[in-house]
C-alpha cells in the first residue's frame, strides 16, 4: 500500500524553507562577497552572482 502524503503538511514544511532561506541569504552574500574582493576566484565570483540572484528572486517573489 502506498502512504498518503499529507498536502498541507508539505506546503508547510515548503513555506518554513523558504523563510529560513530568506533569512540566511543575505548573511552569506555579504560574506561571499568579502571572500570575492579578498580572493577573486571564478568559483566565488559565479557563487555570489548565484547568492544576489536568489535574494533578487526572493525580494521580487519570483519564488
Amino acid at each position: 500500500m502506498k502512504k498518503k502524503i499529507d498536502k498541507q503538511a508539505v506546503r508547510t514544511w515548503v513555506r518554513n524553507a523558504k523563510k529560513v532561506c530568506k533569512q540566511l541569504i543575505l548573511p552569506f552574500s555579504v560574506f561571499q562577497a568579502i571572500r570575492t574582493i579578498i580572493f577573486p576566484t571564478t568559483f566565488d565570483v559565479l557563487l555570489l552572482a548565484i547568492f544576489i540572484l536568489i535574494y533578487l528572486g526572493f525580494q521580487y517573489e519570483w519564488f
